[in-house]
């Protein structure tokens, strides 16, 4: 596989090594790799981030200028009950891959979630807020945070996003396109508030941040506004309506958080400051609604409105 992923190395390509290549994000990375780039894409399945050993040979082998990684354990309400196994990967598999960056010398750009916050901020969370997570998988992701910023010092930038989606994958807009196909009434949480964002945009960020000299250690990225779940399934329905990837419309109602328990307790209000960010890239982010409809013309194309809700 090491053989096949970097076959020659030309000092003026950037090298990168994508971790968690077969995810939403990975997905996306893949597809818009930028000409000066040369990505090594590889997943669990073929470098298990738990195995210190595994990633520092990969790493050692494959000696990249960058290394992003994608991979987490991300089943939220699972993780409830398998405390042991998110900690391993969000965490411990986390440490593992900035120790094989700082060995190599490389820099490391490393994902994480609006879930490290407990929501009650009452505004959007800064990056230097102090992570304050409410279910094992968002303290898992503050703990795998707060070990990669203590590994690798000015190398790393943790990437903090929200509500990702993609044509690829299990994500919300796809499991709400295939219940309203169905027919389905709908209730969905409406005191929820975050900012849907699609894994394009943040593919795109990413590539800015890998052709950087240096970046922030801690940064986010989310799309522009915000909106609860029930305000992203109206609109997933009316941009869905308008493109004909949908037929007819179904009853939505809004319901609160009590009225649909889940294992894990979710953020309330879990808006993502990313205007640092955007200083950085020289311009804002395109609002969440038109991400929307721009996924939803490529989803068309492809026919496809199946799948599981990935949060």
């Amino acid at each position: 596989m090491r053989d096949r992923l970097f076959e020659k190395r030309r000092k003026t390509l950037t090298n990168v090594l994508l971790i968690g290549s077969q995810g939403q994000l990975g997905f996306e990375l893949l597809r818009t790799c930028p000409t000066g780039v040369r990505v090594a894409g590889c997943d669990m399945a073929e470098v298990d981030i738990r195995d210190a050993e595994s990633v520092s040979s990969l790493v050692r082998d494959l000696r990249p200028d960058v290394i992003v990684n994608a991979a987490a354990y991300t089943a939220v309400d699972q993780a409830e009950s398998e405390r042991e196994l998110a900690f391993a990967v969000n965490a411990s598999g986390a440490a593992n891959v900035a120790e094989a960056s700082a060995e190599s010398g490389g820099r490391l750009i490393h994902l994480s979630t609006d879930f490290i916050f407990d929501g009650e901020r009452g505004r959007p969370y800064r990056p230097d807020d102090l992570p304050s997570p409410i279910s094992v998988y968002g303290a898992s992701k503050a703990e795998g945070e707060g070990r990669v910023l203590d590994c690798l010092g000015e190398q790393v930038t943790v990437l903090r996003t929200s509500w990702l989606y993609s044509i690829h994958g299990r994500n919300f807009v796809k499991t709400i396109l295939g219940r309203m196909a169905s027919g389905d009434e709908l209730r969905v949480v409406t005191d929820q508030v975050g900012a849907p964002t699609w894994a394009r945009t943040l593919a795109g960020v990413i590539w800015k941040l890998v052709g950087a000299p240096s970046t922030p250690r801690v940064l986010h990225w989310s799309d522009a506004g915000v909106a609860s779940w029930y305000d992203f399934a109206v609109a997933i329905q009316e941009e869905a309506l308008t493109c004909g990837l949908l037929d007819s419309p179904v009853q939505l109602s809004p319901i609160s958080s009590s009225e649909f328990p889940t294992r894990a307790r979710r953020p309330h209000f879990s808006v993502l400051d990313s205007s640092e960010t955007w200083r950085l890239l020289g311009r804002p982010a395109q609002h969440w609604r038109a991400s929307l409809r721009a996924m939803l013309a490529e989803l068309r194309t492809t026919n496809s409105v199946s799948g599981d809700l990935a949060r």
